[in-house]
């Protein structure tokens, strides 16, 4: 915990020293936290909700005069792009802590249409695939079955003292 919190700590306090010591030399836009979350359709709520989760870094400043700028602004169209895709908070914060991108999730809605294939492998058991969500080809989908049949017929026969 001590770790993870120093460690936001310490990249919270290089930022802030990196863009107020950037701002004096650029014409930097900066935001109100009302203009950040026009901007981003975000309610100041959940910003702040994600500043306190590490997933955007603390505005520039203290209380009333706090601003915002490109980065913050970034952040948060990163964030929310990633809440729209359904990907858990703490993957997000995986993400922007530089892990790899985390991999879209199905963005199906309602009245959209898919072809699963089904396979029967004994009475209760069934298996349902989504070819295109799995990203397998049919062959792949094949071989796939035979290796569960293979494998459902090891254990019934192992379950039934045969060996």
């Amino acid at each position: 915990m001590w770790p993870d919190l120093l460690r936001q700590l310490i990249a919270t306090l290089v930022t802030v020293t990196i863009i107020q010591n950037a701002l004096p030399n650029m014409n930097t836009k900066t935001f109100t936290a009302d203009e950040l979350s026009q901007l981003t359709d975000i309610p100041k709520r959940t910003i702040r909700y994600y500043i306190q989760l590490g997933l955007v870094d603390r505005p520039i400043g203290e209380t009333k005069a706090a601003h915002y700028v490109d980065t913050h602004l970034d952040q948060l169209l990163r964030v929310k792009k990633l809440t729209e895709a359904k990907v858990p908070l703490e993957r997000i914060r995986q993400v922007m802590d530089g892990e790899t991108e985390a991999p879209p999730t199905s963005t199906r809605k309602p009245g959209s249409m898919e072809v699963k294939t089904h396979l029967h492998v004994m009475p209760g058991v069934e298996i349902q695939i989504s070819a295109e969500e799995a990203g397998m080809s049919p062959e792949q989908i094949r071989m796939l079955l035979k290796e569960v049949m293979a494998a459902t017929e090891r254990v019934m026969k192992k379950d039934n003292g045969e060996s």
